[in-house]
């Protein structure tokens, strides 16, 4: 069976995206779409100049909503990450911007016949994912957003840094807005087995520190570069492979959380339908004051865009 994926957007995340799955051979076609017909066309020449020293073959199509009739994954990678570039770092700075784009790109996949999963990429995350699955109409299970895999991510990394550990060493969750309210949830996390707390207690870990460090580690690098690509491109296509692969792997994305009345980051079983099943953990009454609070936050904002 041919693997298809769609990114629609190829700016510093979309050709990141695009490079990792070209380079490492995980899909047989691959289909590119930007508004920017130059840089997309180029893009797609420079992947095809790349293919003679690669080990396997990526058919590319390109600006051609069409093939996104039989696609697997839509990645979507649409934004003006420019937008972040202000004093304070804020994901809804690109409100404006990215909801006229996702909406005009929704009506478009709408015309087709697509009817797999959507990986959304584009801030602020949860607004976008909300946008994408009631323009579509695809059933919420099968739009799915980046969310905090990215943050979860950079949990992982700060806390194995704290403790000279393997990130992979690390497990559990950052929860909520793939934003300023997210949050980690340290009764999640656990290294080699142990409870963050009890190392936290054994070597002194300020936790609250970490925690900071951790939510502002995207606007860390945006600073340093003026945007960020290779820690979200990653997880894009780990969200995508576990949906082409049908891997049923429990993974902390943006997903519609009936109980909140909002798409937010909480663990979900991801397969070749999306979100196959949702895992409901035990958490203490202040994580859950904070994930009500991220709840409350994102519904706002949505609302916001909508009644504007």
């Amino acid at each position: 069976m041919t693997r298809k994926v769609a990114i629609i957007g190829t700016g510093n995340v979309g050709a990141a995206c695009a490079h990792y799955i070209v380079a490492s051979g995980f899909v047989d076609d691959l289909v590119l779409i930007d508004k920017n017909e130059k840089k997309v066309k180029s893009d797609a020449l420079d992947f095809e100049d790349a293919m003679a020293n690669l080990p396997y073959h990526t058919n590319i199509f390109v600006n051609d909503y069409s093939q996104l009739d039989d696609t697997d994954v839509i990645i979507s990678a649409v934004g003006n990450i420019k937008l972040q570039d202000r004093v304070e770092p804020d994901r809804f700075a690109e409100l404006g911007f990215t909801s006229d784009a996702v909406t005009d790109v929704a009506k478009k996949i709408q015309q087709t016949k697509f009817h797999g999963c959507i990986v959304v990429i584009s801030n602020p995350n949860d607004v976008m994912v909300s946008i994408y699955q009631k323009i579509t109409g695809l059933p919420k299970n099968q739009v799915m957003g980046t969310g905090t895999l990215l943050d979860s991510a950079r949990m992982k990394r700060a806390v194995g840094a704290a403790l000279d550990v393997d990130p992979r060493s690390v497990e559990g969750y950052n929860l909520g807005e793939h934003g300023n309210s997210q949050f980690t949830a340290w009764s999640t996390v656990k290294v080699m087995d142990r409870s963050i707390k009890d190392w936290a207690q054994e070597d002194g870990l300020d936790l609250d520190k970490l925690n900071e460090d951790i939510r502002m580690g995207g606007f860390t690098v945006f600073s340093g570069k003026k945007y960020t690509n290779y820690g979200i491109s990653t997880a894009a296509v780990k969200l995508a492979l576990a949906v082409l692969n049908d891997a049923h792997i429990e993974l902390p994305v943006s997903n519609y959380r009936e109980e909140y009345g909002t798409y937010l980051s909480y663990p979900a079983i991801i397969g070749r339908k999306g979100v196959i099943k949702q895992v409901q953990l035990d958490l203490p009454q202040e994580e859950l004051d904070k994930l009500q609070y991220s709840a409350d936050f994102i519904k706002s904002k949505l609302a916001e865009r909508v009644s504007e």
